[in-house]
C-alpha cells in the first residue's frame, strides 16, 4: 500500500512538471555548464524592474522562470515553486521577498549542478536581506530594495 503511494505521489509530481516519466534529472543537465537562459533571462527582467521600484512584467516572467525549470528535472522544483509564489506577489514589498526565495533556489540548483552563470552574468548578494541575486555585469542595481539602496551589496568571485 506504502509503495502504492509513493508510486501515486512520484506520478503526481511528474504530470505537474510536465512529464510523463519519473526524471533523473540528468537528462536536461549532463552536458549543460551554464544556467539556462530560460531562467536566466525572465529572472533579469524582473531583477530590473524590482530595481527600478516596479512590478511591471514580474508576474509573466516568474511564470516564463516556473515553465522553464519544470523542463530541468527534479532538482529545479524548487525553482518552479519559488517562481510561482513570485507569479503570485501582491505588490512591490511581496515581489521582493519572494524574490529571495527564488534567488537562492536558483544559487543551490547552480551548486549542485555545478552550474556557471552565462557570459556577463554575475551573482550578487545583498548583506542586508542576506540574500543572493543574479545581474549582468556593470554597477550593482540591488533588486531588494531599489533606489532606497540601489548599490547596496557586492558581487561574489
Amino acid at each position: 500500500m506504502q509503495r502504492m503511494l509513493s508510486f501515486v505521489l512520484l506520478a503526481s509530481l511528474a504530470a505537474a512538471c510536465g512529464r510523463t516519466r519519473p526524471s533523473t534529472g540528468q537528462e536536461s543537465t549532463a552536458a549543460a555548464t551554464e544556467l539556462s537562459s530560460g531562467i536566466v533571462d525572465p529572472y533579469l527582467k524582473i531583477n530590473t524592474a524590482l530595481a527600478a521600484d516596479s512590478i511591471d512584467g514580474v508576474k509573466a516572467n516568474a511564470g516564463d522562470i516556473a515553465t522553464a525549470a519544470s523542463s530541468l528535472g527534479p532538482f529545479a522544483f524548487r525553482i518552479g515553486t519559488s517562481a510561482v509564489q513570485l507569479a503570485a506577489a501582491a505588490d512591490l514589498a511581496d515581489a521582493r521577498a519572494k524574490l529571495g526565495a527564488l534567488s537562492e533556489a536558483i544559487d543551490a540548483y547552480m551548486a549542485t549542478q555545478h552550474l556557471a552563470p552565462p557570459e556577463g552574468i554575475r551573482m550578487a548578494f545583498c548583506p542586508m536581506v542576506m540574500k543572493p541575486w543574479l545581474q549582468k555585469d556593470g554597477p550593482l542595481r540591488n533588486p531588494y530594495y531599489g533606489s532606497q539602496m540601489l548599490t547596496c551589496g557586492s558581487f561574489r568571485n
